[in-house]
């Protein structure tokens, strides 16, 4: 009762206020929706770049040393072991970017890396994905088909292209001089892959029905090339169904992780953008690539189908069961995130603000900082179908009118590196937003 009575009062402060203001909502109105998720701690996550300091590590949780844009596919093995097997620990993020700047406690070489709770240190990606299930026993390798899960997480090694130059950013995609790779070498990873998979009678995953270890080898670099692939060379698509029928079914099967769909996965947006950025394995972008990345993300900028929106909440459910500290949709938890980093984020704007002229973003403090609670209020709320936040409601619908909220929107889905910043299905509703 007392629930409903807060959330009556302020909805009505809000319908009287709106013929004073067009918009009225505070960071500290946002904080209080959001007040469940902020009662219990979130996890950790120290980035080293920007803080070099030697941190307290925990003597319950491990500690993960990944590298910290989320671009490396092998920290991205270990991430996920952790999340599937619901395993609390805590996050440093290494800049890995070559000359990059390394905290000095950092013991070298390269992420993922491991400190466990007793002390040790462990590196490689699958054998830190094997410690991690022989430890908190994630069922990762099941006893009855562990040969099985082995055995084909190490078939990656044969199957993807053993020739091309090595980048975290864009893996087994360039050759030395630059170029792509054949197309023809693409399709043969990909018709191999197919194979493998189909090798499983029960089907949608590497092994079978359930998620395992071999999944958790694949799919980085799957996911990697079903956003990558296509923008390399015409008519090259991993989710092709087609074509590749086993491995479409296992993409969807993938899509139904919840830690994965929740929070590991990237978007292709984000892969696509890697293509563009010098040093990823190419000496320059070639003119192809750009052609093809231009207009690739109008697919993923409409709306959600209602089906698609249950599906979602559903998996955000489950995902969030075990992690209170989380918002209570995808949508509001990316306005969770711009309200933990509101101050970074008008920074950063600000700072380009010579770049951004004519883009439609408040260019002054004030503005900047309304659009943002705009935004913000508009994520938390979401949809009126999702059925929380309901306190949001009117304030939700006043922000729509403030000056430069979809603008603001615009430039964060062009700024955001996904996973690193949010997981995908948020990232998703900023970029829904982004196209207003």
């Amino acid at each position: 009762a007392v629930h409903t009575s807060r959330h009556h009062s302020y909805r009505h402060h809000m319908r009287s206020a709106k013929s004073l203001f067009a918009f009225v909502a505070q960071w500290h109105d946002l904080e209080k929706s959001l007040l469940s998720s902020q009662q219990h701690d979130s996890p950790v996550i120290i980035d080293s770049a920007l803080d070099p300091s030697k941190p307290t590590y925990s003597d319950q949780r491990p500690t993960l040393f990944r590298e910290r844009h989320g671009w490396c596919p092998y920290s991205e093995r270990v991430w996920l072991a952790l999340e599937s097997s619901n395993v609390p620990y805590d996050t440093i993020r290494i800049d890995n970017t070559g000359p990059g700047r390394k905290p000095p406690y950092f013991a070298g070489g390269l992420t993922p890396q491991m400190r466990w709770p007793d002390g040790e240190n462990q590196g490689e990606s699958m054998d830190l994905v094997q410690e991690v299930d022989a430890r908190y026993g994630g069922n990762l390798y099941p006893h009855s088909i562990k040969n099985d899960v082995i055995n084909k997480a190490r078939m990656f090694q044969t199957i993807f292209p053993s020739k091309s130059r090595p980048s975290s950013r864009a893996a087994f995609l360039f050759d030395w001089s630059g170029d792509p790779l054949w197309k023809s070498e693409f399709e043969s990873v990909l018709s191999q892959t197919d194979e493998l998979i189909g090798t499983s009678d029960d089907g949608p995953f590497f092994c079978g029905e359930s998620f395992t270890a071999a999944d958790i080898s694949w799919v980085p670099f799957l996911e990697r090339y079903s956003a990558q692939l296509p923008c390399l060379h015409e008519g090259l698509d991993p989710r092709d169904a087609t074509k590749y029928p086993n491995l479409n079914k296992w993409f969807e099967a993938m899509n139904n992780v919840p830690a994965y769909a929740c929070r590991v996965r990237g978007n292709p947006s984000s892969w696509r953008k890697v293509l563009t950025m010098a040093g990823y394995g190419n000496g320059g972008v070639p003119p192809s690539v750009i052609e093809r990345i231009d207009g690739l993300g109008i697919e993923e900028s409409r709306p959600q189908t209602e089906e698609e929106r249950i599906r979602d909440q559903a998996l955000w459910d489950e995902y969030k069961s075990t992690r209170p500290y989380l918002a209570d949709t995808p949508s509001a938890e990316a306005g969770k995130v711009i309200l933990s980093n509101r101050d970074a984020i008008i920074k950063d704007t600000l700072k380009r603000a010579a770049t951004l002229e004519g883009t439609g973003i408040p260019l002054d403090e004030k503005g900047l900082d309304e659009g943002m609670r705009a935004l913000a209020s508009i994520l938390i709320y979401g949809a009126e179908e999702d059925g929380h936040y309901e306190e949001m409601e009117v304030t939700s619908k006043d922000a729509r009118d403030v000056t430069g909220v979809f603008a603001i929107a615009k430039f964060l889905d062009e700024r955001m590196c996904v996973p690193r910043d949010m997981g995908a299905m948020s990232a998703d509703a900023i970029k829904r937003l982004s196209v207003y």
